[in-house]
């Protein structure tokens, strides 16, 4: 275990001593209980002894006098009785929507005996997990999704896709959980079947179906998965069938057919566009079939013809015309993988492809020009957001989502190599420390959005105070409070960890699960939800568990308390955004970068071509697909609400594709 450099000590310094909520270490910090325990007042005048007492005279009482006395108290104890009982029963019942009981609330407050060792606190996130799965398992065995309030599941097609089981193989598989993942197999093999006549999402299906399956593949050695993972591919690439290759958001299971995304003006949301790359590229390199591997680097390449400024994308683009049809810029929703995939391709493939790292750079300094800021009063670094693009004003919304940025920072400047180690390589220089610097203070703030509310649990989005009057360093507005259990934060923690082995990141980690503990852990056996708010103690349970809580969240906490560098180590493996763990490789022989960077194209506004001319001749696949997929000229309605800020721009001059409104 090497230790944390002067730099990494100094940064966090300040926050151990002065900053409320911050773990300490320090012994110091634990109170004298022998000074403080109560000792009697010698000085006290005692009370007088019962001899000193004055007698009382007595009298003695008739028969039918001690007659009902007896009955008055065989009423009084029998009604006691009674009264107990109602209470035990009040106190195991649950608060009406809550699901908590009143002995819960007495409980609350108690202080039971932690875990003191780091394999102590990993075994309490893998009974943790143990406990979501068991409830699962018991109420919602096979569905999609798991009500844990109601104790109930259900699908989101005719039938199940595994968005849960499939989700949650690795991690069963790295906490050692045998018996379970046995039955989890059993059940993909058995049961789990992906041709039915259903519409699912691209993306998500991409990054926990078939990310999930990889990553279960690449961990076991069983073809059974790898088998799965081709199905699911394969039914997955009529989605890249656009004009342009930027895949349509949705894709019918059964027919391979994609589709336009019903609302956004059938835009596409840039980072789900930009997030299938990793899955598709490690699935060509297990199959040899390269037609995987053409599909996703293309968008790319299509994306990079845009020639955005500073590096900095939109966060829609049109399936047709393959140009981003918004001027919103962010690293929250439909922004924020486009920017991890950037490294992590160069990651992928053993540093193979430079051309991603120099777009990840490019996009690094331009987050670093135009979305960082400081917030009042204890100046907490954040990303904000520009709503008119590059050159408007910056918003201070920030999204918990955001929160992933200090890892990929941390693994974008050190390579995945421990910072000491990266520190003394020929590439090390001063804009990757200043990388470095910048996820350090990222994750910080990211913590401070946990400790600074009442449950000690982060709401979904914050909106940063940069006023110099102000005393607060965020607002929470109104429906911006509830807590999905959330991964993005712990996620950083485990990789700077791993990266700089400050304690710290631990601390904090461990504070975090505590919160998660204590205030999302459902009465009984049905496992753990997600709250409304979090800024009510209690807070009320929403009645769902999202597939990430067990795929994510307790997986980087595991591996945060793990305290073996071979688990899984930065140096031979990447992270997919569902947290799917796949191994570097070399792209010899059968694979190379299937495009370059122009030089010469000019920076396009939405807008500037015919929407029925593809942005780049697409690549020849006729004798590479494997069905042919005829084209789907039904148009799209936009009948959803969507924020202002959210609404791409309609392409000028594309009257004839684009989707009608009133339709």
């Amino acid at each position: 275990m090497t230790s944390s450099s002067s730099e990494d000590e100094n940064i966090f310094e300040d926050c151990e001593k002065t900053e409320p909520g911050l773990a300490s270490t320090s012994s110091s910090a634990s109170p004298n209980i022998t000074s403080a325990m109560w000792r009697p007042n010698t000085e006290r005048r005692p009370l007088p002894m019962y001899k000193d007492k004055p007698e009382k005279t007595t009298r003695r009482e008739s028969p039918s006098v001690r007659k009902i006395r007896k009955t008055v108290g065989f009423i009084v104890f029998f009604t006691g009785i009674l009264y107990l009982v109602y209470n035990i029963g009040k106190a195991t019942a649950p608060l009406p929507g809550r699901g908590r009981t009143y002995k819960d609330i007495l409980s609350w407050g108690s202080k039971p005996k932690e875990p003191e060792t780091w394999p102590e606190k990993q075994q309490a996130v893998k009974n943790a997990f143990i406990d979501s799965w068991n409830g699962y398992k018991k109420y919602a065995w096979g569905k999609d999704v798991y009500r844990p309030v109601s104790k109930t599941g259900v699908n989101m097609g005719p039938k199940p896709l595994g968005w849960i089981i499939v989700d949650s193989l690795d991690t069963l598989h790295i906490m050692g959980l045998k018996d379970q993942l046995k039955e989890a197999r059993t059940w993909v093999h058995k049961d789990l079947d992906y041709n039915m006549d259903y519409e699912v999402n691209t993306f998500e299906t991409t990054i926990r179906m078939l990310g999930g399956m990889l990553s279960a593949h690449y961990l076991t050695k069983d073809d059974m998965y790898l088998d799965k993972a081709a199905d699911l591919g394969n039914r997955l690439l009529g989605a890249f069938d656009s004009i342009s290759g930027i895949p349509y958001s949705s894709v019918n299971l059964h027919s391979s057919k994609g589709k336009k995304s019903h609302t956004d003006l059938g835009a596409a949301s840039t980072a789900e566009a930009a997030t299938l790359q990793l899955e598709f590229k490690y699935l060509a390199k297990l199959t040899g079939e390269s037609l995987y591997w053409e599909k996703v680097e293309k968008i790319l390449s299509i994306m990079d013809a845009n020639k955005v400024r500073s590096g900095l994308v939109p966060i829609y683009i049109q399936p047709d015309t393959g140009q981003f049809s918004s001027r919103v810029i962010r690293l929250g929703s439909r922004g924020d993988s486009y920017y991890e995939y950037l490294i992590k391709q160069y990651l992928q493939t053993n540093e193979e492809e430079p051309i991603y790292k120099e777009m990840y750079d490019e996009s690094v300094q331009g987050i670093k020009d135009h979305l960082i800021k400081q917030s009042t009063p204890n100046k907490l670094t954040f990303i904000g957001e520009l709503n008119t693009g590059v050159g408007g004003k910056l918003s201070t919304k920030m999204d918990h989502l955001v929160c992933f940025a200090g890892g990929m920072l941390a693994i974008g400047a050190t390579n995945g190599l421990p910072l000491d180690d990266a520190r003394r390589k020929g590439f090390w220089s001063t804009v990757r420390e200043a990388d470095i610097q910048l996820a350090m203070e990222l994750t910080h703030t990211c913590y401070e959005m946990y400790s600074q509310t009442q449950t000690g649990l982060a709401p979904e989005i914050v909106y940063f105070n940069t006023d110099k009057d102000s005393t607060s360093d965020f607002t929470i507005k109104r429906n911006d409070g509830h807590n999905l259990q959330r991964p993005e934060t712990v996620e950083s923690l485990f990789i700077l960890w791993r990266l700089t082995k400050n304690p710290i990141y631990r601390e904090w980690g461990w504070n975090i699960f505590k919160s998660f503990e204590h205030w999302t852990k459902l009465q009984g056996d049905a496992g753990y939800a997600s709250i409304n708010d979090v800024r009510n103690t209690p807070p009320a349970f929403r009645n769902n568990m999202e597939s990430f809580w067990l795929s994510e969240t307790l997986k980087y906490l595991y591996l945060l308390f793990d305290d073996s560098d071979e688990l899984l180590p930065l140096t031979d493996v990447v992270f997919n955004t569902e947290a799917h763990p796949f191994p570097k490789f070399s792209m010899d022989p059968l694979f190379k970068t299937g495009w370059s960077r122009s030089k010469k194209a000019t920076a396009p506004t939405p807008g500037n071509a015919a929407a029925d001319e593809p942005l780049q001749k697409p690549i020849d696949q006729t004798d590479k697909k494997p069905k042919p997929i005829s084209k789907d000229d039904r148009k799209e309605a936009s009948n959803a609400e969507a924020r202002a800020e959210d609404i791409p721009v309609r392409q000028v001059g594309a009257a004839d594709t684009a989707p009608s409104i009133s339709e």
